[in-house]
């Protein structure tokens, strides 16, 4: 029985990842299992270090991959970072990247109190579409969604769509099996 996709939710800091992928988890017609890959990080101790001028942790990838393939190869999984080519290519079955205009995203960077220059680097990489090019030359175009993620009516609009795509992949992989 097929388990579920695997589904990539990515974007600049601030455009609204968690807040998509806890809500289509609670809403998906099948079971998935909604990992916060920054959480997931800090919680196993899968960093180098921490930087304090970028209040982040350097992230230790070979050890994520390694943790994350198990997870992964099961199914049923939604990945939600705010980078995604360092996910294998046979990872993800849909890879969606939130948008968000960079007035707003600068006022949400602020709210969660980020310092100047990180904010000023994300507003940038948000303006110069770092995150969407880096999916398209990560992964096949046909599985690459760019979704805009401003108003509480996108974020609704985005989860009733990625809904359906899901219910497409089910029925897909009913006409395989």
């Amino acid at each position: 029985m097929t388990k579920g996709p695997v589904i990539v939710i990515t974007g600049t800091p601030g455009t609204g990842k968690t807040t998509h992928a806890e809500l289509l988890a609670s809403q998906s017609p099948v079971p998935l299992k909604h990992i916060n890959v920054s959480d997931y990080v800090k919680e196993r101790g899968l960093y180098e270090e921490y930087d304090e001028e970028w209040q982040t942790h350097t992230v230790d990838e070979d050890r994520l991959l390694d943790e994350l393939e198990v997870i992964v190869s099961e199914g049923g999984v939604i990945l939600d970072w705010h980078t995604c080519e360092a996910f294998p290519e046979r990872w993800p079955d849909l890879v969606v990247v939130l948008r968000c205009d960079h007035s707003k995203l600068w006022s949400r960077l602020e709210k969660r109190g980020y310092p100047l220059k990180k904010i000023q680097e994300n507003n940038e990489a948000e303006i110069m579409q770092v995150v969407m090019e880096e999916a398209r030359s990560s992964y096949p175009a046909e599985i690459v969604v760019d979704l805009e993620s401003e108003t509480s009516d996108h974020l609704e609009a985005n989860v009733e769509r990625i809904i359906g795509w899901i219910t497409q992949w089910l029925e897909n992989s009913k006409e395989v099996n």
